[in-house]
């Protein structure tokens, strides 16, 4: 699976966010598009979603597919997480298929002991964004898509999220979007700037 993105261009309110973005997402592509806070990086991913259309330009998704859309595992900008659910609940409401013991295993493997038990709400920022890692990882998905992923982690969260991600999505297509200094060593870099 190839997903091609072809000069798309997006403004808002006159002001323009994406000009003429070009990239290949290739089936064992791992880019990490950078670029300054308010440099488009967010809406990127929610085109490359279809949840927002670019002004011009198109992506195409290429390959052997029948359907004019992609089963993407996604970790937005905001948590998006049911609040007085627990981690556990939250990672297995993905997939009717996946019980509570495989979600708290691979909870397990990133949160500190006896996290996943409570509610979203009580944990802190940076495990409530690995509820979400593991959620949009869990899945069968054609691509991940993670927007700011790491955001709020410390250097140990992130290298324990980082190894889980690699772990976990094979050769499945991940597309993050990062800060210029805070980019992933495996990370082919698409930069906004």
């Amino acid at each position: 699976m190839t997903i091609e993105v072809l000069d798309v261009c997006k403004s808002y309110d006159g002001k323009q966010v994406l000009k003429n973005v070009n990239m290949n997402i290739s089936s064992d592509a791992v880019i990490a598009v950078t670029g300054a806070r308010g440099s488009g990086k967010t809406t990127l991913i929610r085109i490359l979603l279809g949840l927002e259309k670019p002004d011009s330009g198109q992506v195409n998704l290429l390959g052997d597919y029948k359907y004019a859309w992609i089963n993407a595992g996604t970790v937005f900008q905001e948590d998006r997480l049911c609040p007085g659910f627990t981690a556990v609940e939250n990672v297995a409401m993905v997939n009717a298929k996946l019980s509570g013991r495989v979600a708290r295993q691979s909870l397990e493997k990133l949160l500190p002991p006896g996290v996943a038990d409570k509610p979203v709400e009580e944990l802190t920022p940076a495990q409530r964004r690995m509820v979400c890692i593991v959620r949009a990882c869990i899945i069968p998905s054609d691509v991940r898509f993670m927007d700011e992923p790491f955001f709020g982690m410390t250097e140990e969260e992130k290298e324990r999220s980082i190894r889980y991600i690699r772990e976990t999505i094979a050769h499945t297509p991940l597309v993050l979007t990062s800060l210029p200094e805070e980019v992933p060593s495996f990370c082919r870099v698409y930069s906004l700037n």
